[in-house]
């Protein structure tokens, strides 16, 4: 699979996402973002396949051990979403625990615990942020991570009350960087593709979310 065909796989199951790294201009970049949505989408893929907890279990596990390659920066040949991500996490020298606790809170979500918002969706967030522009803005993205977060479990009207400190965060964070937190704007999953690319647009140019 090649990255073009994880491009297509991140724009099936996570089309939102998809619609905000389009505003990544340089290609690299964009090609980074889909290896880490790719990785999260093999990970959301798993409750979908496997009926039992403890089957999911173990999927989650072996992914979890794959992490010792990544981070060692040696790719799982034949792989094409774990060879992606090695190659970002070594270029960017990204850190290992919001991988860890990614995995972590599918783990719990198969066995009934509730959403980990942190986890889920902050992490996540600041991963992508430090690809596209470089260490050091993680906080800056706490709260758009978890607007993100209430509006994906159903929590709008938590997501806009959460909404105003979130944007008052993302002043600090770089242009190059908000593509990473864009998808955060869209609320109504039930829009049409066309409906979204102009209110990513508007946040985009605004630079609210």
């Amino acid at each position: 699979m090649s990255s073009v065909d994880l491009d297509g796989e991140v724009h099936q199951s996570d089309p939102d996402r998809w619609l905000s790294s389009r505003f990544v201009g340089d290609a690299q970049a964009r090609a980074d973002l889909i290896a880490l949505y790719a990785f999260e989408a093999e990970l959301l893929a798993i409750p979908t396949r496997v009926t039992q907890p403890l089957l999911a279990e173990m999927r989650y596990v072996w992914w979890r051990d794959q992490l010792d390659g990544v981070f060692a920066g040696v790719a799982r040949k034949g792989h094409p979403v774990l060879e992606a991500l090695t190659d970002v996490v070594v270029r960017h020298g990204l850190d290992r625990a919001p991988f860890e606790a990614l995995i972590a809170a599918h783990i719990g979500r198969v066995h009934g615990e509730p959403h980990d918002l942190d986890a889920f969706y902050v992490g996540p967030m600041q991963t992508a942020v430090r690809v596209l522009a470089g260490p050091g803005h993680e906080a800056t993205v706490v709260e758009a991570g978890r607007v993100w977060g209430l509006s994906q479990t159903g929590r709008t009207d938590e997501a806009r009350a959460a909404r105003p400190a979130a944007r008052a965060a993302l002043r600090g964070l770089p242009v190059a960087a908000f593509p990473a937190v864009v998808h955060a704007t869209l609320t109504d999953p039930s829009r049409s593709e066309a409906a979204k690319r102009l209110r990513l647009i508007w946040a985009s140019v605004t630079g609210r979310i």
